[in-house]
């Protein structure tokens, strides 16, 4: 068995498929080569949450089983994904008193403002993810990125918090449990992407991921380094599938990969046919006809999208524009569509330049999974803000969460 060390897994544990990422750390240069990749369909979720255990917990075994025979790695501890409407952004500060004059800034009393921050800011029945600082102020002095070892009496913090319902993170818990995997981190699916695929320039200026999979769209946005707002929508491409079947007149099955082969974005403005084979038996529809369903419902999602960012008062103000992830990525002329109906710069998100059996990691489908292994490759599995990460853990060790991890088997 090699040393956990040198390995790096990730998880998504999404609602239609779970996707395994499984890298091999470089000990000198601490980069990752991907030695093995594996998904399975799942099913037991519904919009992003467990509501029967035996389905997402067979669907990360079959996923680990397909990449440990790739990598001959066997995976007993990863970093996974956590999804659905429950996630809650919330901005938080707080202050306390550190001491003498002479006083150097430690981590404990990092730890210490931030518990004071979160307190009362997050309902008893919610965990926090993480808690990202935006800025610190010692004995009046503004805008402090790190206070780590400076001198000073009085230390406050601004900052944002990331929540999740307790009872949906202890049945995600559960549902690795079952799979024999312990989950050491958990982060939101939207944040893991933005990992893997958004650039330090894009960090500081200002950008928008948004991760449109099966059942829900994640919106995580940063700038100044930072996290600065978090959402899940519950709407995904598989809304998209539902519409034409019921449109179309036709199974879910052959609205699925019509989507996938033939459906766009953007109204192509001809009448003409198209066709399909499936099971043996061809079928025929019309491209406007295809066109109209997929646009009102693109309309529906990407107008949820415009509304989160004017909540995080963002909207048309992203220098980086958006860039996109999950499956429904993929659609034909959605970077043209998201430009239009946003108003910003878009592309899509690839996460590239990985060594190994990394065939399909380019794919947006996959953004989630590889950001996942990445923060796991890292030693602190902060959340990820560019320049700069927190030293704050990704979930609070007095709470149900770990009480339910001391009962896992190492």
């Amino acid at each position: 068995m090699q040393e956990n060390s040198r390995y790096a897994v990730g998880i998504d544990i999404g609602t239609t498929t779970v996707r395994c990422v499984v890298a091999h750390i470089d000990g000198t240069t601490g980069s990752p080569t991907i030695v093995g990749v594996g998904s399975a369909p799942n099913s037991g979720m519904r919009k992003g949450t467990v509501v029967n255990l035996s389905g997402p917990g067979q669907a990360i075994d079959d996923a680990l089983g397909e990449a440990e025979r790739m990598s001959g790695y066997q995976v007993n501890e990863a970093t996974v994904s956590i999804n659905g409407t429950h996630i809650l952004s919330t901005h938080a500060d707080g202050m306390i008193a550190v001491g003498a004059a002479d006083h150097e800034i430690t981590h404990e009393d990092l730890s210490r403002i931030e518990e004071v921050a979160t307190l009362g800011k997050v309902p008893a029945n919610r965990e926090i993810l993480d808690v990202v600082p935006h800025a610190y102020k010692l004995d009046g002095q503004d805008n402090i990125k790190d206070p780590l070892g400076m001198t000073g009496t009085r230390l406050e913090i601004d900052a944002h918090v990331v929540s999740a319902l307790a009872p949906h993170l202890t049945n995600l818990q559960k549902a690795a449990d079952s799979a024999k995997v312990l989950p050491h981190s958990i982060i939101v699916a939207g944040v893991a992407a933005a990992r893997a695929v958004l650039s330090e320039q894009q960090l500081e200026n200002g950008v928008a991921l948004i991760d449109i999979g099966g059942a829900t769209t994640n919106i995580a946005i940063y700038e100044e380094g930072d996290l600065q707002y978090a959402a899940v929508l519950p709407v995904g491409g598989i809304n998209i599938t539902n519409d034409l079947a019921i449109g179309l007149k036709t199974d879910p099955e052959i609205a699925e990969k019509l989507k996938i082969e033939h459906a766009s974005a953007q109204l192509r403005g001809t009448t003409s046919g198209v066709s399909l084979k499936y099971e043996g038996e061809i079928y025929t529809f019309q491209t406007s006809d295809i066109d109209e369903i997929v646009e009102a419902r693109l309309e529906e999602i990407f107008e949820a999208i415009q509304n989160e960012l004017k909540k995080a008062r963002r909207a048309g103000k992203l220098p980086g524009g958006i860039v996109l992830t999950g499956g429904t990525a993929q659609l034909k002329g959605i970077v043209d569509y998201a430009k239009e109906s946003l108003g910003l710069a878009a592309r899509i998100g690839k996460t590239s330049g990985y060594g190994g059996v990394a065939d399909n990691i380019e794919k947006p489908q996959f953004a989630t999974a590889v950001g996942l292994m990445l923060l796991d490759s890292d030693k602190n599995n902060s959340q990820y803000g560019g320049k700069k990460k927190t030293s704050s853990p990704l979930i609070d060790a007095g709470g149900v969460v770990a009480k339910l991890l001391a009962r896992f088997k190492a």
